[in-house]
């Protein structure tokens, strides 16, 4: 019996800030449904001291996971001085979007700059499929 299956993976919570990336909006252009453009969107970008805690390395899979939605997306470190534990960062994309509220406090705007999530391990999941 495998006893590690039993245990709970890490969980932190974090702020997640959604940004543009040139390269990003070129692999759109190029093919939107295309490997490129996921491989450049559904990704998140955390603290090298997040990484630690999660258990996780480069290249893993991590679950956001909000009261507006869950996504399987690629972890990266950021890179980013000074520290930032608990930031994460986003391309705009179908993938952020999922965990956008669509309550905008009359603004008619979502709030794509103030996301709260929890990330914990996907223990191998595949990104999360969007269709389009």
């Amino acid at each position: 019996m495998d006893f590690g299956s039993f245990l709970k993976a890490p969980e932190i919570k974090v702020k997640v800030v959604t940004y543009r990336d040139i390269f990003q909006d070129k692999a759109m252009i190029e093919n939107r449904f295309g490997e490129d453009y996921r491989d450049r969107s559904a990704v998140i970008k955390l603290d090298p001291a997040d990484f630690k805690q999660l258990s996780i390395k480069k290249g893993d899979t991590v679950v956001l996971k909000n009261s507006f939605g869950t996504i399987v997306v690629r972890a990266e470190e950021s890179g980013y001085e000074p520290s930032h534990r608990g930031i994460a960062y986003m391309p705009n994309s179908p993938w952020s979007n999922m965990l956008v509220s669509d309550e905008t406090g009359g603004t008619g705007i979502p709030k794509f700059k103030d996301i709260s999530a929890t990330v914990t391990s996907a223990k191998g999941e595949k990104v999360t499929e969007i269709g389009f």
